[in-house]
């Protein structure tokens, strides 16, 4: 980007300067509506994602013994996490009004991660499309029999590629290798040793880059271009990660019922999703605002060197502006949320349904896990600990938001919900460095 068209873009928003200086923010979507609404995906979408998930059911608690106690469906719990909440008001000198949930998504079962969802549906999607056009299966059949080695056969025909930092990789490799595909993991210069490890060990193929995220899925989309047998699962574009994500949110809406947490005018939700290139915030927050309309709040939590989200959404730009271009570095230990360049798909859906952006210090990541080991003896990896900081930023930073959405007379009632987004596939070995170094902070 040239000197002054960047000098442009401060000038229009001041925000700029404190984000390229590496300070924590807050920034409020002026686009927000009441109403949130686009033409670039539909709730029938996401419908369709919830009945081929049904139909793959009975062939994953055959594939993943694990899923047999929830009936082949992969889904995390929500926790209340009082502990955690008076350990981070403590830390901070904040009060947060209302309850402090967790939604488990670093427990998902069969990948450990957000990823899971998006990434498992694409997979088992691509496989029916094959499947149905082989005439090898018909949607009425008993979807058990994809685990016979009559389908592994067939399968291992075709490759299944992906660029990741890491968690993507992780739960397309799985579920690809599951099923007989090649799998091709084109992993940045983020990605974390261990999981590159992980994903051999399934026996899937990991191409490694010295380049970042964005990189690394360019070169995995151009190869799989030559290869008519491939299909590469575009993380920065692909409507079918998308609509697998988006399932979260009507699965959400009925365990807060359950758990008799109301969500309406007196009773605010608030959420807060850890973001990197966007897609599985995105598509939680798609369905989120789809249920529960202009009563939840939510805000992507970004690290202080990787706010590709919140530059894009911010200037309007989405893909065509980069953290590099008001240079910051797109180093930090949240290997899951450093990514240079948001997706454009996913920023323009975006544009008018969250209500904002926030951003983190490395060293607040690492509190943030020290604090949830002493107090609820929970593990996250630290990129998931950037939802731990919606409640402060809100409360730091936020006044003009609750001020202009008429909250501050319901914030005791708000429920504040952190979307951990992965965590329990992280080695022993991993998880003691990780706390090592939690203890500087804490």
């Amino acid at each position: 980007m040239k000197n002054e068209r960047k000098h442009e873009l401060f000038e229009q928003f001041p925000q700029l300067k404190a984000i390229a200086n590496k300070e924590t923010v807050l920034w409020e979507n002026t686009n927000w509506m009441k109403k949130a609404k686009t033409s670039l995906f539909t709730m029938e979408e996401v419908a369709e994602a919830e009945e081929t998930l049904q139909r793959f059911s009975s062939y994953l608690k055959v594939a993943f013994p694990e899923l047999v106690a929830s009936n082949g469906l992969i889904e995390s719990t929500i926790l209340e996490i009082p502990a955690m909440k008076r350990a981070l008001e403590n830390e901070y000198g904040l009060f947060i009004p209302g309850q402090l949930l967790l939604k488990s998504d670093h427990a998902l079962p069969i990948s450990g991660s957000i990823k899971a969802r998006g990434g498992i549906y694409e997979v088992l999607k691509h496989a029916e499309r094959l499947a149905l056009a082989s005439g090898k299966l018909k949607k009425v059949d008993d979807y058990a029999r994809l685990a016979s080695a009559e389908f592994q056969s067939f399968f291992q025909q075709y490759t299944i590629a992906v660029g990741s930092t890491g968690n993507l990789g992780l739960s397309i490799g799985i579920i690809g290798k599951k099923l007989g595909f090649n799998v091709v993991v084109h992993m940045s210069s983020d990605a974390k040793e261990w999981k590159k490890a992980l994903l051999r060990e399934k026996g899937a193929t990991v191409v490694e880059y010295e380049a970042d995220y964005s990189v690394a899925v360019e070169q995995g989309r151009q190869e799989a271009e030559l290869d008519p047998m491939c299909h590469f699962i575009d993380d920065e574009n692909s409507k079918d990660l998308f609509a697998g994500y988006t399932v979260a949110a009507m699965r959400l809406k009925g365990q807060l019922d359950k758990t008799n947490v109301s969500v309406d005018g007196t009773h605010p939700l608030f959420v807060y999703l850890p973001c990197g290139v966007g897609g599985g915030p995105g598509g939680v927050a798609y369905g989120l605002r789809e249920i529960f309309g202009e009563h939840v709040h939510i805000f992507f939590a970004e690290p202080v060197a990787s706010p590709c989200m919140t530059l894009g959404l911010m200037t309007g730009l989405h893909d065509a502006i980069c953290v590099e271009d008001i240079e910051l570095d797109n180093k930090t230990e949240a290997d899951g949320l450093a990514v240079g360049r948001a997706s454009k798909f996913v920023g323009k859906v975006m544009e008018t349904y969250i209500s904002g952006c926030y951003t983190v210090t490395d060293e607040e990541l690492f509190t943030s896990l020290g604090l949830a080991m002493d107090s609820e003896e929970l593990f996250l990896e630290p990129s998931a600990h950037a939802g731990m900081f919606g409640a402060i930023r809100l409360l730091q930073k936020g006044e003009h938001y609750i001020a202009q959405h008429k909250l501050a007379k319901h914030m005791s009632q708000a429920t504040h919900l952190v979307w951990a987004t992965g965590g329990s596939m992280v080695p022993d070995s991993m998880r003691a460095t990780y706390l090592a170094k939690s203890r500087d902070f804490v």
